[in-house]
Formats: structure tokens, C-alpha cells, sequence
């Protein structure tokens, strides 16, 4: 990764920009953590001061525009973060000859498949967030062609606004919870994510492009709240009914992909690299969260 240059992450205080900090600083890895106002995407020229000034060997760039039914009605935000930032770091890092991580999601699909996606597969998103992250996808692509794209999806830390602990929050005020039984996808620690992202940086870059990247093994949204709970009754956290709902039940503004399951055997067979099965790491960042 260019000897002792620093890596630069975008994300601010984004769950997935601090494990890749802690992540890093534990492996001994000089890293710099930048978010807003410092690094903007709504402001391109922010872009350029910090790679001039960072002049890293690597960026991985964990800033998005997340609010997935928020985008609906805010396309023009998500735009700029999700397609016209990427690609102008893109576009830097090729004129500079900065290796370049880019972040993306399962929302690329519609979840008609009914069997896990792997990276060839035709997209086609439901909703704004899922488009401009496509978007993203090719322009980073187009801006430099030996940039590495990872989708991944349902990704959740012991801090920060995440589906595990919207669950937890909503079980200590509430005896019973209605979840959505009927989408299923890849539950994935921003730990394990970050993991594997460093994992795959400290190689020489053997392939380009987009690869998948999610915990190994599937469930559903209902599925994830139950284990929550179920792990949380280890340290006496709350136990609330669970009620399986379908999606006709929890209307949304976006519409959610069924079935976004996604093949990692490509980042696998390329790099090395396998994440965690999602259960025993779902065990382990609840009692981060109890215990810490």
C-alpha cells in the first residue's frame, strides 16, 4: 500500500468508517478518518484539499447517503453522495495513483433472483438509493477502471444508528414488536466488513471491480430481531415478542428488495478473503454492547 503513506477514510462518524479506524490502528496501519465539514461531497472542492494534503496510498471511501427512504424524496442529495462524490475520488485517485475501495450495496438488485446475487448479475433498483448507488458503481468504474467496488448489505455496529440497535431501543419501551418476515438478506458487522476490506488492501491488487462482501449465511429481518433479543437475554437485556409481518404490513417510501442475498465466493477465490458467519458475529457485537 505505497510503505508508510497513510490510508484515508471517508465515512466521518459512519459506523463502517470507525471500525475500519479501529481496525486499523489495531494492525498498526497509519490511517486518517475525515468527514464533514472537513470532507464534503456536496462540495467537490473539499475532495481535492484533502487528497492533497493527505497524499495517501490508499482510499477507501465509506460516505454515502443512507436514509434509504429519506433518497426518495431527496434525490438530488443522495446524487452528490452517492455517484458525484465516489466519482470525483475516483477520478483523483486514477490521476494520482491512489488505489481506491469504493462502498456499495445490496440495493443495486430488485430481489427477484430467489437465489443469492453474485457480481454479474443484471441490476435493477427498486428504489432512489439503490439507483444512485448504481450509479456510483459505473461512475467510479468509468473514472478509473482498476478501482475496487464492495457491496455489501444489512451492516450494523454496537454504536450508531443501525437495525440491531433500533431493535434493542424499541424492545426496552415496548413488550411486543412487529418485523418484516419476508425479505431476506446478509447481516453483516461493520467490524468483519472493515476486516476484510483491510484484509484485501494489504494485498497486491490481483483484479479489479466490483465484488461482494456480506457476513456468510442469510435471514431475515425478523429472523435478526429474534436472535437480538435471544442474545440480549444473556445480559439480562429485553426479551419482547417478536410478531413476523409481511412487507404488505410495513409499508415504506422505498420499496425494499425481497431477496438480496449476495454470493461472495468472488471475493473468496480472488483475494482470500471470507467474512464471518452472521450469528456468532451478531453474539459478538451484542455483548460489546452490553459489556463495554
Amino acid at each position: 500500500m505505497g510503505g508508510t503513506r497513510v490510508i484515508l477514510v471517508t465515512g466521518g462518524n459512519g459506523q463502517l468508517a470507525l471500525a475500519l479506524e479501529k481496525c486499523g490502528v489495531a494492525a498498526g496501519l497509519k490511517l486518517r478518518r475525515v468527514g464533514r465539514p472537513f470532507f464534503d461531497f456536496d462540495d467537490l472542492s473539499t475532495i481535492d484539499a484533502v487528497i492533497a494534503e493527505t497524499r495517501p496510498s490508499l482510499v477507501i471511501n465509506a460516505a454515502a447517503y443512507t436514509a434509504v427512504d429519506a433518497a426518495e424524496t431527496d434525490v438530488d442529495a443522495a446524487m452528490r453522495a452517492n455517484r458525484d462524490g465516489p466519482a470525483r475520488l475516483a477520478t483523483l485517485c486514477q490521476r494520482d495513483g491512489i488505489r481506491f475501495m469504493h462502498v456499495s450495496t445490496d440495493y443495486v438488485f430488485d430481489g427477484d433472483k430467489g437465489e443469492p446475487y453474485i457480481e454479474t448479475d443484471p441490476t435493477a433498483p427498486t428504489g432512489v438509493y439503490g439507483a444512485t448507488k448504481r450509479a456510483g458503481e459505473e461512475a467510479v468504474l468509468s473514472a478509473m477502471p482498476g478501482a475496487l467496488i464492495f457491496r455489501t448489505a444489512w451492516v450494523y455496529a454496537a454504536t450508531g444508528k443501525n437495525f440491531v440497535r433500533t431493535m434493542l431501543n424499541a424492545g426496552r419501551k415496548m413488550d411486543r414488536l412487529r418485523v418484516v418476515a419476508d425479505q431476506r438478506g446478509c447481516p453483516t458487522t461493520a467490524h468483519d466488513l472493515a476486516f476484510a476490506l483491510l484484509k484485501v488492501a494489504e494485498q497486491p491488487l490481483k483484479s479489479s471491480g466490483i465484488f461482494h462482501a456480506t457476513g456468510s449465511g442469510w435471514t431475515t429481518w425478523h429472523g435478526l430481531a429474534v436472535a437480538v433479543f435471544e442474545e440480549a437475554a444473556r445480559y439480562g437485556g429485553p426479551t419482547p415478542i417478536v410478531e413476523p409481518i409481511t412487507t404488505a404490513d410495513w409499508p415504506t417510501p422505498a420499496k425494499r428488495p425481497t431477496d438480496s442475498r449476495l454470493d461472495c465466493r468472488h471475493l473468496a477465490a480472488t483475494y482470500g478473503v471470507s467474512l464471518p458467519e452472521w450469528r456468532p458475529s451478531l453474539a459478538r457485537t451484542i455483548a460489546e454492547i452490553f459489556v463495554t
